[in-house]
């Protein structure tokens, strides 16, 4: 299935290329998520859910998971180097994979040198550098790779150590059970392994993401940004905070927002600190706050399903059309959806299908809540009714 190309107010464009949707495993042990890629034919193939791309001779499974800078590059090396997208740990039969792209967040957009770029390849504990192929907008590309620990660096000059471009995410949450209106603003480069760390940590923490767009403008590691409000309200620990890049399995700096009276529309600013540039802004209105059915401690749909699992499981009904549902929203595939339907009773059926959604995260979760609310609104009103 093709997508559109991925776009930025900056003018980075993205190739569009046929999208497929991993396997998605929980090692509860080791506290990760593992995905695996059955390629079933030769060509070009993007993963839907890391951004990874693999190009393939042969018919191929792929495994893969997110890893962590701190663990792998040395302080030595973190004066010489910046993260510039996720870390991956890869493993493919030799041979079977001709070329890697690695998804990375710089903007290349204007006079950016992109011979800063590099691969790191980490091998034995020790790191070594590999100059891509090319590389693209929103990639990296390495012809031929060999696979274990590989991630895209950009080398630090002093003289632009604060004016590396960033493709950059603003991120919003809205604690459901906390006092009044509290909110938690994350700025991120935009890597879906550090997103993904923080949805988990919020959803653990019973939040509900309001979407809004990204930076309008650039941001860059090395600057300080502030936060602003049209409305009287309480920021903390402070409204300044610096942009720079943290590894998933570290805590993401956030600023937290009290908002007591949440009435009337407030607007909300992110500033550039050098200029007092406005990058960012967007407006909250209390429907952005609005719970599933007017309920005031209502769940967020991840939270929801996961207290609830117990008696969906034995009472949701229509499976079939709730799978076809998921199917065309690419939560699941063909594949899935025929495991699912092998099962020999209906709540076998739902057990599997559950299972399936949870190792997928919170978003397919959030998928499957938005789908039974459509499908099974009488189940979803009596389980939110038991919530309060």
């Amino acid at each position: 299935m093709l997508r559109s190309a991925p776009w930025k107010d900056c003018g980075c464009l993205g190739e569009v290329l046929p999208e497929m949707m991993p396997e998605i495993t929980q090692d509860v042990s080791k506290d990760r998520t593992m995905y695996r890629a059955h390629l079933w034919r030769p060509g070009i193939f993007r993963c839907s859910v890391t951004g990874l791309v693999f190009v393939v001779n042969s018919a191929a499974i792929v495994t893969y998971r997110y890893a962590t800078w701190n663990s792998h590059l040395s302080e030595a090396d973190q004066e010489m180097w910046v993260p510039a997208g996720p870390l991956f740990h890869i493993q493919v039969q030799h041979g079977t994979v001709q070329a890697v792209e690695l998804p990375h967040f710089m903007c290349l957009a204007g006079d950016v040198d992109v011979s800063l770029c590099s691969i790191a390849h980490f091998r034995s504990g020790k790191m070594t550098l590999e100059k891509p192929e090319k590389v693209t907008a929103f990639s990296a590309a390495l012809r031929n790779p060999d696979f274990s620990l590989l991630g895209v660096v950009w080398r630090k000059l002093r003289s632009t150590l604060n004016s590396i471009p960033i493709h950059s995410l603003v991120l919003i949450f809205h604690q459901l059970r906390a006092a009044d209106t509290t909110l938690h603003l994350y700025l991120i480069p935009d890597d879906k392994s550090v997103k993904q760390a923080i949805e988990q940590q919020e959803n653990n923490w019973n939040s509900k993401l309001i979407p809004k767009p990204p930076p309008f403008n650039r941001l860059f590691f090395g600057c300080t940004y502030r936060v602003t409000c049209t409305n009287y309200v309480v920021i903390m620990p402070e409204e300044h905070f610096p942009f720079c890049y943290k590894s998933p399995k570290e805590q993401q700096l956030f600023v937290e927002i009290y908002i007591q009276n949440m009435t009337e529309e407030v607007g909300l600013s992110v500033i550039d600190t050098r200029d007092d540039t406005v990058v960012w802004r967007a407006s909250l209105r209390s429907g952005d706050m609005a719970l599933p059915d007017c309920v005031s401690n209502a769940l967020s749909g991840a939270a929801f399903m996961k207290k609830h699992k117990t008696k969906i499981c034995s009472r949701m009904m229509q499976v079939s059309t709730i799978l076809l549902h998921l199917r065309d929203a690419n939560v699941i595939n063909s594949d899935e959806e025929e495991e699912v339907n092998r099962q020999d009773t209906r709540q076998r059926k739902n057990k599997v299908l559950l299972q399936l959604v949870e190792k997928k995260g919170v978003e397919a979760q959030d998928q499957l809540y938005q789908v039974l609310r459509k499908k099974d609104p009488y189940l979803i009103s009596d389980l939110e009714r038991s919530t309060i």
